[in-house]
Parts: C-alpha cells; structure tokens; sequence
C-alpha cells in the first residue's frame, strides 16, 4: 500500500508524532517500535516486523533452500558441547 506523503511533527524534545492514518497503513499501535535509519539522506521509519521481513528477504538470496541454517547451528554447538 502506498500512501501520499503525510506531514509529520517533530516537537522541541525531538518526538516525532506519526500522521494516524499512516500508523494505521502498518499496523502501528500505541507503544508500537519503529526502527529508524538514514539512507540516502533520507529517515527511513520501519516497523519492526517489516525489517524482519526485509533482512529476511535478503537472506534468502543468498541461501539454499534445500538447506537450513538453524539446522548447521544447531549441529554445531552440540559438536561444539560433546568436546568440552
């Protein structure tokens, strides 16, 4: 979903008060976590289930599907165990 560019207020002390209707666009509630970062000079604003989703993303471009990454780690650290 896209939506037009909303204005967003930044008080004196630096909170940033987040337009409703784009809260509403991703879910966002009260006490809800935004991450924040700058990109090409621009603040990106990101739930975090939404960056979770984009890391994962991707991940799995670099990945196998017919192989599990938690799986490896898993064998590791029992390999890593049964030697100390």
């Amino acid at each position: 979903m896209t939506l037009k560019s909303q204005p967003a207020t930044m008080a004196a002390n630096g909170r940033l008060v987040v337009p409703l209707e784009v809260r509403r666009a991703v879910g966002l509630e009260a006490g809800g976590k935004l991450l924040a970062r700058v990109e090409d000079g621009r603040i990106v604003l990101e739930t975090v289930e939404a960056a979770v989703a984009r890391v994962q993303k991707l991940a799995r471009r670099y990945g196998s599907p017919d192989r599990s990454l938690a799986d490896e780690l898993i064998t590791e650290r029992r390999a890593e165990a049964a030697h100390d």
